[in-house]
């Protein structure tokens, strides 16, 4: 395959990745559309197999997010600079330690964030455990779901 539709269809992924850190915007289902989009333009069995599995932990990760308590967002003072802060976090986290290293990632942003806003530690760790309490616990979820996938996605195409 080109490496402008690539690309592309990598920047679609990161636009789902960016997405589940943004209510309102459909990340999980940018995520999938955009590994669908290359499986139709791939047609081989890895690419097959790597929707087939994509749509399964997708779908998975829907209903584990339905059964985690509900958001909290105003309660704790969640910003969009907080977010992007741990979007940031886990995609270095996740590019430094692979797969495992989106959560120390996400945690580990919301703390810059809140120490850079509130200035002590004891304060950040404070906020951080609220953050994670109230809206941490399931967009770390999708969030996570969603960077294995484009590390899979990427992963085949090195391997394929």
């Amino acid at each position: 395959m080109d490496l402008p539709p690539l690309l592309l269809m990598g920047l679609v992924l990161l636009l789902g990745v960016a997405g589940v850190l943004v209510p309102g915007l459909p990340g999980t289902w940018l995520v999938w559309a955009g590994v669908l989009w290359w499986t139709l333009h791939e047609q081989s069995s890895a690419a097959w197999t790597l929707l087939a599995a994509t749509t399964a932990l997708l779908l998975v990760v829907q209903v584990v997010k339905g059964l985690l308590p509900p958001r909290r967002l105003r309660g704790v003072g969640v910003t969009s600079r907080m977010a992007a802060y741990a979007g940031a976090g886990a995609v270095l986290g996740f590019v430094l330690v692979p797969v495992v290293g989106a959560v120390p990632g996400f945690v580990g942003g919301i703390y810059v964030c809140e120490r850079l806003r509130l200035g002590s530690d004891g304060e950040a760790r404070t906020s951080v455990r609220a953050v994670m309490r109230a809206v941490g616990t399931s967009v770390l979820v999708e969030l996570f779901a969603c960077l294995l996938v484009v590390g899979a996605w990427v992963g085949t195409l090195l391997w394929a």
